[in-house]
C-alpha cells in the first residue's frame, strides 16, 4: 500500500466509515483522539479542515460536524495518532489515566521517562530518583504546635531544629497528613527549621 508522505513504521492507519443521515452533526469515533489534526476526515471525497469542518468533543471521544452530511455520502475517518487509554502499565506496559498525583509520590510508585539511548519509554522507581530537599521556616510564638510540610512527608524524612538544635522524631514532633506537630508548642522567637528530606 503506498502512503503519501512516510510509511508508518507500525502498523497501519485505522479507519471509521460514518452513515450520514442528512441531520445528525455528532457521531461517536472508535478511537479516543488527543487533537482534531490527529485524524483525516473525508465527506464525499472532500477532505474536511479540522476546527472548520469539524471539531472534537467529549475529550477526543466524538466528531462534530460544521453541516450535517448528507444521506449517501460517503463519510469516513482515518487516525493518524491515537490517544492511548491504558488499563494497569505496571502489568501492561500501558497507561490508563492522567490523574495528577498531588502529594509526594511513596517510595513503591514509579514514574515514566523517555531513555534517549534506548528510544523508548521504561519506568524508574520513585526510590531511585534523588529529589532536593525541601526547607521551611518558622518562628515559634509560644502558642503553635503545628507546621505545613509537604503531604506524604513522613516524620522519618524531617530534619527538625529549633535554635539549632536537632528535635527528636516521635519524643519531640510527629508527623499527620500536612502537618508536623511538635509535643511541645516552640516558645516566642524560637527559630524553626524544617528540611524535609528526599524519600
Amino acid at each position: 500500500m503506498a502512503y503519501i508522505g512516510r510509511e508508518p513504521s507500525y502498523g497501519a492507519f485505522e479507519k471509521q466509515s460514518i452513515t450520514a443521515d442528512s441531520s445528525t452533526t455528532t457521531f461517536s469515533l472508535n478511537y479516543v483522539v488527543g487533537s482534531s489534526s490527529s485524524i483525516l476526515v473525508s465527506v464525499a471525497g472532500v477532505v474536511q479542515e479540522p476546527e472548520t469542518g469539524y471539531n472534537l468533543t467529549g475529550g477526543g471521544t466524538s466528531i462534530v460536524f460544521s453541516a450535517a452530511p448528507t444521506t449517501g455520502e460517503t463519510v469516513f475517518v482515518i487516525f493518524l495518532g491515537i490517544a492511548r487509554d491504558v488499563a494497569d502499565f505496571l502489568s501492561t506496559g500501558v497507561i490508563t489515566t492522567q490523574t495528577e498525583l498531588a502529594e509526594r509520590a511513596a517510595s513503591g510508585d514509579f514514574f515514566l521517562i523517555y531513555d534517549t539511548s534506548a528510544t523508548s519509554l521504561k519506568k524508574i522507581q520513585t526510590s531511585n530518583i534523588v529529589a532536593a530537599s525541601v526547607n521551611r521556616t518558622a518562628t515559634g510564638d509560644g502558642s503553635t504546635a503545628g507546621f505545613t510540610v509537604t503531604s506524604g512527608v513522613t516524620a522519618a524524612q524531617c530534619l527538625v531544629t529549633v535554635n539549632g538544635i536537632v528535635q527528636q522524631v516521635a519524643t519531640d514532633y510527629s508527623v499527620s497528613g500536612t502537618t508536623l506537630t511538635f509535643g511541645t508548642a516552640p516558645a516566642a522567637s524560637d527559630r524553626i527549621q524544617i528540611r524535609e528530606l528526599p524519600a
